[in-house]
Formats: structure tokens, sequence, C-alpha cells
């Protein structure tokens, strides 16, 4: 086996949607008053409801060199052409050697927590159902057997998700964006059964409950003065206080059939965390009352809980603690941790030692499996392997494009760039944005 015979689909990319992606998909009684871009002092803002929302591009860094990161795109033209336009998209994936994606929302919130939010139900869950329809049938569908579908929920309203769920999985949708915390957005708790009707109608359709970091819980700046280093260092691992809290949650015995997957949380951490696990519940559970019927919660990670990487070679030598059924690999195009165009390189190296049926497992086959996705059928597997994709992107420019522009660089000008740096150019950025 070599590199041009993986075939690599990523569970975990990001789409930052283009200028009319709600416009033709917005219920008549609410036309005119989808969410939209609009020019505010040289930034791409997005206005919904009369309020802008901050920054057009994130972390969308992709294709800059990387002296240049910290200048944050603010408008289109600040960003690679295939973070917002799917014919693009589709030709970087091609020379990166991508078959597959799933691809995060950006102006909504990883799990639309901008909707979920907003005050007026009506628009907000309009809104919610007209981005799922974008991202069906104008992104994902645009280009069949490239890409996984995600949708949205309304969480607040529990039969409006449940009938979304229905009508997205009976077109093919089988995953489904979720606060990995939804008590610290101000919802019940995962243990609350008030949750149970949108846990089943997953279990029933197979579609898997994604949780992103950042959708609830968040990595903490150390303070203000500690360089981002640390904070980017740590962001990762932040989801695994909310991955325990997973573990022992009710509806695994409810629901045996469901999957949740742990979006941009990395794997390395993992064979501590269910050594731990097993430890509390062998220690404490004759005081604490959990009962796991004969089964230790290492056994319910591996059943239910996907995981990813993106570069992890202590996971990956360390498959065996973590389960590598469940195991799956991520691309984050475009943000700052992604390796395009350099993927399959990178990937091949950290990989080749493993057994061929094991690099299968966590290049494509786990997520194939778990997300009901079948490109194979569509394009021909040997159409789908990197040296076929790459072969026909010889014409894609991966060049860094230098100067794109944006937000000025950030520094402390007295050293490292700083949490605080950081913390102080977004603040900027949103009241720029709000004048």
């Amino acid at each position: 086996m070599t590199r041009d015979d993986m075939i690599l689909v990523s569970v975990d990319d990001h789409v930052i949607e283009p200028p009319n992606a709600f416009a033709r998909h917005m219920p008549a009684r609410f036309k005119g008053r989808e969410p939209k871009t609009q020019q505010i002092g040289g930034r791409d803002v997005w206005m919904f409801e009369g309020k802008a929302w901050g920054y057009m591009g994130l972390n969308s860094v992709v294709g800059r060199p990387k002296e240049e990161y910290g200048m944050e795109p603010l408008s289109y033209e600040h960003m690679r052409r295939g973070t917002w336009d799917i014919k693009a998209r589709v030709e970087d994936m091609d020379a990166n050697g991508v078959l597959g994606s799933i691809c995060f929302p950006t102006f909504p919130g990883f799990a639309g927590q901008k909707f979920q939010a907003h005050p007026d139900r009506d628009i907000a869950l309009a809104a919610i159902q007209a981005y799922n329809d974008w991202h069906l049938h104008d992104w994902a569908n645009a280009a069949p057997g490239r890409f996984i579908p995600l949708c949205l929920v309304p969480m607040w309203d529990i039969p409006a998700a449940v009938a979304e769920v229905k009508r997205l999985s009976a077109q093919g949708v089988h995953a489904m964006s979720f606060s990995d915390n939804p008590a610290l957005l101000g919802y019940p708790s995962i243990h609350d059964e008030y949750w149970d009707p949108l846990w089943k109608v997953c279990a029933d359709n197979q579609v898997v409950i994604c949780c992103h970091i950042g959708t609830g819980a968040h990595a903490e700046h150390a303070s203000d003065l500690s360089p981002i280093d640390a904070w980017i260092t740590s962001m990762p691992i932040s989801i695994s206080n909310s991955a325990a809290d997973w573990i022992w949650a009710p509806m695994w015995k409810k629901y045996p059939d469901l999957k949740m997957a742990l979006s941009e949380g990395g794997i390395g951490w993992i064979p501590y965390l269910l050594e731990r696990a097993d430890f509390t519940h062998r220690h404490h559970n004759a005081w604490t009352g959990s009962n796991f019927e004969g089964q230790m919660p290492s056994d319910i990670f591996r059943k239910h809980i996907i995981t990813c990487f993106i570069e992890d070679r202590f996971g990956l030598d360390n498959l065996k603690y973590i389960g590598e059924d469940m195991v799956t690999w991520e691309c984050d195009y475009p943000h700052s941790d992604c390796t395009w165009p350099e993927s399959a390189d990178i990937l091949w190296n950290d990989v080749k030692h493993l057994p061929e049926e094991t690099i299968h497992k966590i290049t494509h086959l786990n997520t194939m499996r778990e997300f009901s996705y079948d490109p194979f059928s569509i394009l021909g597997r040997e159409n789908c392997t990197v040296g076929a994709l790459k072969a026909r992107a010889k014409h894609v420019n991966t060049l860094p494009l230098l100067g794109l522009g944006g937000a000025k660089p950030v520094t402390s000008g007295k050293g490292p760039v700083t949490s605080g740096d950081i913390q102080k150019m977004f603040q900027a950025a949103a009241a720029e944005s709000a004048l």
C-alpha cells in the first residue's frame, strides 16, 4: 500500500456560507428578513434581524503563508475561494487527495448557536430550516458523493427538532450538529428526559450526533498575558469534560443504536480518560450509584462515541486502548490547524506503519459505516483514492496566496502574541461591525 492508495474522508471541515445562502430557501412570509451579507467598513458582515454578527471568516486562513495567519479574513476576497464556493471546494479537496467531507457551519455557529439564542423563535426556526436546505441541496448535493450532509435543529423546540431530523434523514442526511454541553447554553442537561425524543429519532434514522469543540464548553484562556499558543494547545482537549459527561449519560441504555461524534477533539488524550473512567466506576460506584449493567465506562465510549484526529501520532500508537473501529480522520479545512494541501503526505507518514486494514478503517471505512455514506456507488472506488483525485487536480494552484489581506497582524509588540491580543482583536471587530 502507498500514499496514493489511501481513501480519505474528513469528518470535520467547515464552510463559509456564500452571500446568497439563505435567499431562495427562506419561507415566503419571511422574505426580506433572511440572513444576508452587507459591506460595513470594508468588511463582509452577516446581518440578521438588524444585528451584525462580527467576523466573516473567523479562522479561515487556508492557503495563506503561516506568517499571515494572524491577518484574519474580513471579506470573501480575503479567503481562498474554496472556503465558500462549491466548485472550488471540490477542486481543493481533489488537490488534497480528500474524497469526502462533513462541513460545519460558520455564520450560524457550529451548532447553530446564533439561531438557538434568537428571541423570535418563528424566524429562528425558519432560518435553521433554510440553512439546512441550502446545505443539503446547494452544497452537499451539488457534488454527489463528495459530502456527508449535516443538519441543525432547534434545541428550544423538541417536536420541531424531531420533525426536522425526520424531514432531512428521509433525504439522506445522517449527521446532526449539536452542543457538547447544552446546559451551558441554557438548555436542559443531556441527562434530562427533555432530549429523549430527539435521541430516539436519531437512533431510529441512523443520525449521528456531532458535537464540535466550542459548541458548549470552551477552552479557557489562562490569562491575558498567556501566549495564545497555550490556548491553541489545549483547545481540542477542552471537550474531555463533556466526553466524560456523555459516557455517564442515560441515553445509551434507552437507545443502544445511538452514536455521537466528538468533532475536532483529537484522540491522544482518550486512553487516560477511559482508564480514569473505569477506575472511577470500580472505585466509587458503590456510593455514587452509577450502573453500567455489567459493562465498563470504556465499553460505552468505544461502542457509541466516534473520535477523530488531524495529526496525532500518540493516539495512533495507542489505538488498542481507544478502539480503532470508531476512530476517524479530519482535515479541518479551512482553519489554521488544517494541513491542506499536504494532508495525504502528512497522514501517510503517520499511518504507514499500521496494518492496511487499520489504515482503511480510520481513513474512510469507519466513517462510511457510521455516517451511512457510500461514495463508491456513485463515483466508483477506483476514482476515490488519493492518487486518482490528485491526478485530476493538477490544474489547481496550491501555492500560498500572498497578501490576501484582512485584519492587521496580531502582535503584542513585546513578544509572543497573547490571549489578550486575540480577545482585543475580536472585541474590536465586533465593535466595528456594529457601527
